[in-house]
Parts: C-alpha cells; structure tokens; sequence
C-alpha cells in the first residue's frame, strides 16, 4: 500500500477546510482577477449606458441612442446590473469556499459557478450582437449621435470584454 502525501489541495480544487486565509494569495488568483474585471466591465456597460445611453432631441421624452430601440438599452442595463451582483455573489462566494466542508456542498457551488458563468456569457454574446447591431442601424441624422457616440461605442466594446471574464 502506498501513501501518497497531500499539496494542500482538497476537494474541487480548495484547500482544506478551516484552512488560514491569505488576502495576497487570493488576490493573485485568475479567478479573482476574472471576477474583479467582470464586476468592472459590467459596471462599464450599464453604466455608460445609463448616463449617456439616453438623448433627447428637442422634446421631453428620451430616446435610445441604439437606434431608439428601448429594448436595445433596457437589455445592455439589464444584463450589466445583473452581472456586476452576480460578480460580487461570487466573490463572495470564492472567499467562503474554503470554509465549506461537505463535498457536496462544494460540489454544487463548483456547478453553480460553471452554468452560470456558461450562461452568462451567452447572455453576453447576446447583448453584445444585439448592441453593435441597433448601433449600426443608427442613423446619424436621426440622433445626435456626438452625445453619446463614445458611450454606446464602450458599452459594445466592453459587453465583448464581458464574455470573455465570464
């Protein structure tokens, strides 16, 4: 019978449970720099979107700068507002996981962070076809496209970023 000796590693690729916690380490890590830059790049989308995404032009009611369609704006806020929560629960989320002991509960935390992020990045792709689309259909001669030109340009640009942090 051969011992093999443990590397620290535990089960879903965690230390063991109760194991010290080093803020450096954990910092360092891709996963956490990928969580850090989703919470940012998502943060990018709705917001440029929600202070420059929308124009008026001589009336009271705003307009989408996407080629006014709302559905354009409302999904490019929609989607970034919940991928920046989302960022955060799994940040979260990475920090307690080494305190959680049952492999089973590691195992469906592990789970729930792949099909999300799968799904998410669809989401992601999705928003970021849907966006350079209506972008394209824009005409400049329908919105005063100076405005908001290099707010609709970002929220495209980083909603592809997006896809690939998730």
């Amino acid at each position: 019978m051969t011992m093999m000796k443990m590397n620290g590693t535990g089960s879903y690729g965690a230390g063991r449970t109760g194991a010290e916690f080093d803020p450096i380490s954990f910092a360092k890590r891709p996963q956490t720099i990928l969580r850090l830059l989703a919470w940012i790049f998502s943060m990018v989308v709705f917001g440029s979107i929600v202070n420059e995404g929308y124009v008026n032009m001589g009336s009271e009611r705003l307009h989408c700068v996407f080629n006014k369609n709302e559905d354009a704006c409302n999904y490019g806020i929609i989607i970034g507002v919940l991928a920046f929560l989302a960022s955060l629960c799994f940040l979260a989320l990475d920090l307690y996981f080494p305190q959680i002991s049952s492999v089973k509960d590691r195992k469906r935390a592990v789970l729930l962070e792949i099909g999300f992020s799968g799904l998410w990045a669809f989401l992601w792709f999705v928003g970021f076809c849907f966006l350079a689309n209506q972008w394209s259909r824009t005409s400049p001669n329908e919105l005063p496209l100076e405005q908001a030109s290099d707010a609709a340009r970002a929220a495209i640009a980083f909603s592809f970023f997006s896809i690939l942090t998730w």
